[in-house]
């Protein structure tokens, strides 16, 4: 049993620095790339954040805002004179009727501001609960406020922090051995963000009836509030947009149906392998329910399973997941961790350069789908087995002592 070992722990140096120089040509592609596409496209997106234009830039805060005044005044919220269709539940509008009273404007700057604090408040989070050095920690928000899923979040006035907060609440509680407060946590994050909903079928997947049955009444619960706020018929019409949405040919729409429309191909066979692999990732949780940690990487694989198989999933969505990504560190995949959030940083003028159409083109359009299947496997083969009695308390005061 001891030369095993032995050789396992020479064999260790020379993975960790395979993975490391691995990390570093991803990281270093990534912040070459970054600048190349600034100096080329120098209407970046970081750069629009002081623009007044609500319309057309801040257009997501736009919509919010105005199914904001109508549920204030008492008008249908989701036949307002915003460019966008609403496609978010009567919850999300309820939530933001405080901003119904403020200039769009102003709105926006608040809630910027507000969200941008959520998402450092999220992160630096994470890093306690981990226990993460304050060096890690503070290259992870550098790369965090230059990552491209921020910058949009921020311009278009999305709420993605807002769900980052629920999920890292939700994900601390379940750490902290409080399944069922966490479920409590997913279910309200999911009734604002129904596309999240697969998280809870994680729950029912391992067997925990009681966090499964909490989960589903929390975002039921909060669902019917805010129906019941909005009226009756907000539900109705909510339900309507939500199923007769098509799946955008959008570029940087990273979920597979997206990928099958860009491809030419109908969007219905991408569903199908989105399906396939959220299923397959339930699956395999059961089965391995007994061994791997439900407060580890696998809520995260799990929500990137399901991102893949939503019709429409932003590449902004990608911060939801950086939870997740924080953990490999603590199993040892630090490298593979840089590697995840540097390539974050590549702006959606990456879009831009490829000719018009053709093979090449759409491969390279497909740039986001392929980093949050690459999320999805990462965060899957990375979940953690459970602590078992046998452990030797040299094997955790080392895992400790890594971290700290």
């Amino acid at each position: 049993m001891l030369e095993p070992r032995l050789s396992e722990r020479r064999a260790a140096p020379t993975t960790a620095t395979r993975d490391w120089a691995v990390a570093a040509v991803v990281i270093l592609a990534s912040i070459v790339t970054a600048v190349v596409l600034h100096v080329r496209h120098p209407d970046a997106l970081v750069t629009l954040l002081p623009s007044t234009d609500m319309r057309e830039l801040h257009v997501d805060f736009d919509t919010f805002w105005h199914s904001a005044v109508a549920l204030v005044h008492g008008a249908d919220i989701y036949e307002t004179p915003a460019k966008l269709t609403n496609l978010n539940p009567p919850l999300l509008t309820v939530l933001l009727t405080p901003f119904a009273g403020l200039d769009a404007l102003i709105g926006y700057r608040i809630f910027a501001a507000l969200t941008l604090l959520m998402v450092i408040g999220s992160v630096l989070a994470v890093a306690a609960e981990l226990r993460l050095r304050r060096p890690v920690t503070a290259a992870v928000l550098i790369t965090v406020l230059a990552s491209s899923p921020l910058h949009g979040t921020l311009v278009l006035g999305q709420i993605y922090p807002v769900l980052m907060a629920g999920l890292v609440a939700g994900w601390i509680a379940e750490r902290r051995g409080r399944p069922v407060l966490a479920a409590v946590l997913f279910g309200v994050t999911v009734a604002l963000k129904p596309s999240l909903a697969p998280l809870l079928l994680l729950a029912a997947a391992q067997r925990r009836w009681l966090p499964f049955r909490a989960g589903l009444t929390a975002a039921a619960g909060a669902t019917l509030l805010g129906v019941l706020v909005a009226g009756p018929t907000s539900g109705i019409e909510w339900l309507k947009i939500a199923f007769s949405e098509p799946v955008p040919d959008t570029v940087d729409n990273a979920s597979l149906p997206g990928l099958a429309v860009r491809f030419g191909l109908p969007p219905v066979l991408g569903a199908v392998l989105g399906l396939a692999v959220l299923v397959g990732t339930l699956v395999w949780c059961g089965r391995h329910r007994d061994r791997i940690d439900p407060a580890g990487t696998v809520p995260f694989a799990v929500l990137a399973a399901g991102l893949l198989c939503s019709p429409i999933s932003w590449h902004n969505y990608l911060m939801l997941l950086w939870p997740g990504v924080l953990v490999l560190v603590t199993l040892g995949r630090g490298a593979a961790a840089a590697a995840a959030l540097a390539v974050t940083v590549v702006p959606v003028s990456w879009n831009a350069d490829w000719p018009p159409e053709g093979l090449v083109a759409d491969l390279g359009r497909s740039l986001y789908c392929t980093i949050l299947i690459g999320y999805w496997v990462l965060l899957l083969s990375s979940a953690p087995r459970r602590a078992e009695p046998e452990e030797s308390a040299g094997d955790v005061a080392g895992a400790v002592a890594a971290v700290d």
